[in-house]
């Protein structure tokens, strides 16, 4: 970050929800700023959805309207979701971990706001120059793999036994497997994929 900017971080207690009202509460402390908020679709359904209402009511009354959430949708509650296959072992539980497919973006413009969709890595810096270059708050809505595994940068040596010991419960095991060894080439060998 650079020199001035301020951030906020709902904490390692994985605080489901807390990324629009922490940026609902940046704008209105200053709105002369553009602020930016960060989510997976699980917040986002909680009760980020909700606080979209309340922006799309205030957002005139800001000097600047610049407001980006970016939801990574990939329908899973993906923090918890691995949280469990690393700390338990376990394979992914579809029946608790899986959320319904939304629309971000679209609901974004049916309460008046942008919707911006991005589904393709190549298109994520236009997609982002579209939402900083927005006349009022935008919805990023990003479409994700929930098979990547979002990996610490140390990984306990329990951690591994636990993440070997899910392969026979886990349902995308073929997907797993792939991204988890393209992230840890990647980790090692920056800019090969």
């Amino acid at each position: 970050m650079r020199r001035g900017m301020k951030a906020s971080l709902s904490g390692g207690l994985a605080s489901l929800g807390a990324g629009t009202p922490y940026a609902l509460a940046a704008k209105m402390a200053y709105p002369e700023r553009t602020v930016i908020a960060c989510m997976g679709d699980g917040a986002m359904q909680m009760n980020g959805l909700n606080v979209m209402i309340t922006i799309s009511k205030y957002w005139r009354e800001w000097s600047n309207p610049r407001l980006i959430v970016l939801v990574l949708n990939n329908r899973d509650l993906n923090q918890v979701t691995w949280e469990e296959r690393i700390q338990l072992g376990t394979g992914k539980t579809l029946s608790t971990q899986s959320i319904p497919d939304f629309s971000y973006h679209r609901y974004a413009e049916l309460i008046g706001l942008k919707g911006i969709f991005v589904d393709d890595p190549d298109h994520v810096g236009a997609a982002w120059d579209e939402a900083l270059a927005a006349d009022r708050p935008v919805i990023l809505e990003a479409y994700t793999d929930p098979n990547v595994p979002p990996l610490p940068p140390h990984i306990t040596l329990k951690d591994a036994k636990n993440f070997i010991s899910m392969i026979p419960s886990e349902p995308e095991l073929g997907s797993v497997l792939k991204n988890s060894a393209k992230e840890l080439v990647t980790s090692i060998l920056p800019g090969k994929d």
